[in-house]
């Protein structure tokens, strides 16, 4: 049921088609996030309407609530989110960072940086600065991690969670998602190399449980991806590479603190080196549209981000190259500000997705915005995951046609 082929190749980029029980992905992919089995503010109906071929949720909040006999009994994720296209579920690690390091160091994934970043001596000396600053302010973990087991203090109710890679599995194999993701650790950008080398041995430790448990549900409606680690080091991210590909598991993941746009892509260059090119590639938390060209030529397949929904919500839309996106405006603008007030043109003039085919108008959404009326919520959502499947087919297309330099320049300038 599971199959991976590649179709084109331009360089390292490439066109595929990623098989599942619930049907076919085309590849390059973007990948909206369903963190509580819906992507917020819009129905199934509207992504299929835009195109969208695979959705993201996240394990761990859907343990806590709805519980995972709920989903279970509803026929996983599937039939309770009525969404009949692929999906996938994380595993859980991410939130060792977002309820742990993240909290302690004030920190994503990503982080404003040196150049070199990778100088332990430069990320200890930011930490530094950032605590002068009162930019990060010593709050309670709701996250330990040991060897063995992470231990959650759940957001919700403050009740404590055992979380192993063995439950990983069960959970992820109960929710039902087409692919799942090994537990894995991911680490902080402000993480130093010492602790970066003896979480990502913890991580391979974890992966390995995994896929044992994983082979041992049985269940054929599923595959797993295995998740690359390192942090900003070569030689770790190296050594990580080899581990997955080295091990039996469908897929590839990216992981892990990626620090900045210009560390990320040689973090992309260190592990394409080391990929067989039979599996597919998917970029864990990252999709702005500058990081997924450098993404797409470096081999990856597939994106997952919740930025184009999250911005929708606060009232910025996504721009293509035909309405006015550069580089320079990180492609989008803010519906919100007065000069949109009396603006009768739709969201994007050349755009053709549902909200502005419709005629829905930027005063009109200006107007939403202002009143935080949720149907505002909903035109921007629709709009910025439109923009996203129009450039990810724009690519598919530039590759098979060996154009996509052509593409990169439109939309990069």
């Amino acid at each position: 049921m599971f199959q991976f082929n590649v179709s084109h190749f331009q360089g390292k980029a490439r066109t595929g088609r990623l098989s599942t029980p619930h049907g076919e992905i085309l590849t390059p992919a973007f990948v909206p996030v369903g963190t509580q089995a819906t992507v917020k503010s819009i129905r199934p109906r509207d992504l299929l309407e835009i195109k969208s071929q695979l959705l993201i949720c996240n394990t761990y909040h859907l343990y806590l609530r709805p519980g995972v006999d709920v989903i279970s009994n509803a026929g996983g994720l599937h039939g309770f989110m009525n969404w009949k296209g692929p999906i996938m579920t994380d595993s859980g690690g991410f939130q060792v960072l977002s309820l742990g390091a993240g909290i302690e160091h004030g920190v994503g994934k990503t982080v404003k940086l040196f150049a070199d970043s990778t100088d332990d001596s430069r990320v200890e000396a930011l930490v530094d600065m950032k605590k002068s600053r009162g930019e990060i302010i010593t709050k309670e973990k709701f996250c330990f991690v040991s060897d063995e087991r992470i231990i959650f203090k759940s957001h919700l109710d403050g009740t404590f969670h055992e979380w192993t890679p063995e439950k990983s599995m069960e959970i992820q194999s109960k929710l039902g998602a087409d692919i799942v993701f090994a537990l894995d650790e991911c680490t902080s950008p402000l993480h130093n190399r010492e602790y970066t080398e003896k979480s990502l041995h913890r991580s391979h430790a974890w992966e390995e449980r995994s896929i044992v448990k994983f082979r041992k549900l049985h269940n054929k409606a599923q595959e797993i991806y295995g998740i690359v680690q390192g942090g900003p080091y070569e030689d770790l991210r190296t050594e990580s590479t080899k581990f997955v590909e080295s091990h039996d598991f469908f897929g590839v993941g990216i992981g892990g603190a990626l620090v900045n746009k210009t560390v990320m892509e040689d973090i992309l260059d260190w592990v394409s080196k080391g990929l067989s090119g039979k599996k597919p590639v998917h970029l864990l938390g990252i999709g702005g549209i500058d990081d997924i060209f450098a993404g797409v030529e470096k081999g990856v397949d597939s994106f997952d981000c919740a930025d184009p929904t999250r911005i929708a919500r606060r009232g910025d839309i996504l721009l293509s190259p035909d309405d006015g996106g550069t580089r320079k405006n990180r492609w989008r603008a803010n519906i919100a500000v007065a000069e949109f007030r009396d603006d009768l043109t739709p969201l994007g003039i050349n755009c053709g997705c549902p909200s502005c085919s419709e005629g829905f108008s930027k005063s009109y959404v200006n107007h939403l915005m202002w009143s935080r009326e949720l149907t505002g919520y909903t035109l921007t959502t629709i709009h910025n995951l439109f923009v996203m499947e129009k450039l990810m087919a724009e690519i598919r297309e530039g590759i098979a046609e060996n154009k996509l330099e052509k593409v990169r320049e439109r939309w990069m300038g």
